[in-house]
């Protein structure tokens, strides 16, 4: 089953509070996406740890009901 774009957003943005998040559906069939995250709490840490923290935003649902995700993590220029 796949997941809707709207709710990675809303994960996303539940697990990164502030975060700006943008969702594309690279294939249109639910299953591709790329997300862009812009975030405070990103700052300091590696783009490893960043994308780490998204990953756990989705409450391990990367690899299920989430096929494929084309992550953009940074730090917004006035943090």
């Amino acid at each position: 089953m796949a997941m809707d774009a709207s709710e990675i957003e809303r994960m996303i943005k539940e697990g990164l509070p502030g975060a700006e998040v943008t969702i594309q559906d690279l294939r249109g069939d639910g299953d591709h996406y790329a997300a862009t995250v812009v975030s405070a709490a990103f700052k300091g840490k590696s783009r490893v740890q960043q994308h780490q923290m998204v990953y756990a935003a989705l409450q391990g649902k990367m690899g299920g009901q989430l096929h494929a995700l084309m992550l953009t993590t940074t730090v917004p220029d006035n943090a």
